[in-house]
């Protein structure tokens, strides 16, 4: 059963006899009904009647109205209105523009705009890599989407896509001081899409792209680093690929197993399934089996799409068969990029001693980390409740700071490898443990090592390094 979770937390304001026992009987009521109490307030209060606003974490809309309906049933409680705490904090979006010049009198006006502004335009006119330096353009990026793949939610479109954009921008701003635009576009076409980006582009030092479907995102973000002399970065690939080699490299430290020799299993072969599998290649993984909804990728497998084809030739050197469950037997490692139970605890415990396990699907992982936990000896997963969140948000705002700071062209597989080594460098040996692999996201190393890192590789970019593979 999934957990009460803040994200599904509502706020009651309960007009509550005033009695001795009030209160503990809200608090036991909640908690009986499965709800986590995370506040309580009186807000006023007379001779025989208080007014209380209680808040709790549930488990999902449909357990905050059974909670709601357990407090209406209570003896001298009238529940007069229940706020939903994530949509208050919507309310009329997670963003704004302000502006970094006063506008005091008119010699301000007439700096910041006409006459004085067709300058800096000449300027800029002769001399376009000014731009960097005279405009918004040297510290922003644009988050864009066409709402294909959003979360696990899927192709729900681009208005329904703002929310995450909207929070990703506030990611960008809060780990990195990047100012980031949420651009949702109202086509699936891959060639409108590649055009529209393009014509933007003059306005931003990099391109986010951020939950648009597979295959397409391939060639989508193949075509936009041919055209474009900024960093296209696709974050569901190229994010969870430097999070996932980073608590890998951790994990492996805690099981004294290396990468090299480790049989690795990965379950998924779309966008980040495919990323991930290319950055352990990068690092030094040598024996991979990936499989999918259809069992095993392999060569010979019948009806092999096409755009496994390369997976199959760079991976499962043993040649198995069969499914997920098949595979695992004796494996090392198994990582998750996929779906929900594709996988039990049962399957974890035939693994090789001392396994590790990644879980990513979100919010329902592969296993039920609890079960996994019985048999692996670390274990990681998406999720925030659980510990080893191996969550994007390390990664891509200090890979974009070092990007912008280096006034980057292009992102290198040098690039990626430097971000995920310095974001495992960030968890000590002192600190290491099976439950500790990667550092949180509010340590405030993770974004600057990241970050130096990333602008170190790019200054010892080659011509030959352009070719970006992963």
């Amino acid at each position: 059963m999934v957990s009460p979770s803040v994200s599904s937390s509502i706020t009651a304001r309960l007009e509550v006899q005033a009695r001795p026992t009030a209160v503990s009987e809200l608090t036991t009521a909640i908690e009986k009904a499965g709800g986590i109490v995370t506040a309580l307030d009186v807000t006023a209060s007379g001779h025989e009647q208080m007014t209380v606003d209680v808040t709790c974490a549930t488990r999902g809309e449909q357990h905050a109205a059974d909670i709601v309906d357990t407090l209406k049933e209570l003896t001298g409680v009238v529940v007069d209105r229940v706020s939903d705490r994530t949509f208050l904090m919507h309310l009329g979006g997670k963003l704004s523009i302000e502006s970094k010049v006063p506008l005091r009198n008119r010699d301000d006006l007439s700096m910041a705009y006409t006459p004085g502004v067709a300058r800096v335009c000449e300027a800029i006119a002769a001399h376009p890599e000014d731009a960097r330096r005279l405009t918004i353009k040297r510290n922003t990026i644009a988050v864009v989407t066409d709402g294909t793949a959003v979360l696990g939610l899927g192709n729900i479109g681009p208005l329904a896509s703002l929310p995450v954009m909207e929070g990703k921008a506030v990611l960008f701003k809060r780990f990195a001081g990047i100012d980031a635009f949420p651009i949702a576009l109202d086509t699936q076409d891959v060639d409108q899409i590649v055009e529209t980006i393009c014509a933007i582009a003059p306005v931003f030092a990099g391109i986010n792209l951020e939950d648009f479907s597979a295959p397409r995102c391939f060639e989508i973000e193949a075509r936009l680093r041919e055209r474009l002399d900024i960093p296209v970065f696709h974050d569901d690939q190229h994010g969870t690929a430097i999070v996932v080699v980073a608590a890998l490299t951790n994990a492996l430290k805690v099981v004294r197993k290396q990468l090299d020799s480790v049989r690795i299993v990965l379950s998924g072969a779309g966008a980040a399934g495919t990323a991930v599998l290319k950055l352990l290649l990068a690092a030094g993984a040598r024996d991979v089996v990936v499989a999918d909804i259809d069992g095993v990728i392999r060569h010979d497998r019948p009806g092999l799409a096409e755009s496994l084809v390369w997976t199959a030739a760079v991976t499962n050197p043993r040649g198995i068969t069969g499914s997920i469950p098949d595979a695992l037997r004796g494996a090392d490692v198994f990582i998750g990029v996929s779906a929900p139970d594709v996988i039990t605890g049962d399957d974890v415990a035939t693994m090789a001693a001392d396994s590790i396990v990644f879980a990513l699907a979100n919010p329902r992982p592969e296993v039920d980390p609890d079960d996994a936990a019985l048999h692996a000896a670390v274990v990681g997963t998406g999720r925030s409740d659980f510990a080893n969140q191996i969550n994007n948000v390390l990664a891509f705002p200090g890979v974009f700071r070092g990007l912008l700071d280096s006034q980057s062209h292009r992102i290198t597989d040098q690039m990626l490898l430097a971000a995920a080594q310095a974001l495992a460098s960030v968890v000590t040996d002192a600190e290491l443990n099976p439950t500790y692999i990667v550092p949180s996201v509010f340590n405030p190393e993770v974004t600057s090592r990241v970050a130096a890192a990333v602008s170190e590789a790019a200054l010892y970019t080659t011509p030959a390094d352009a070719t970006y593979s992963i």
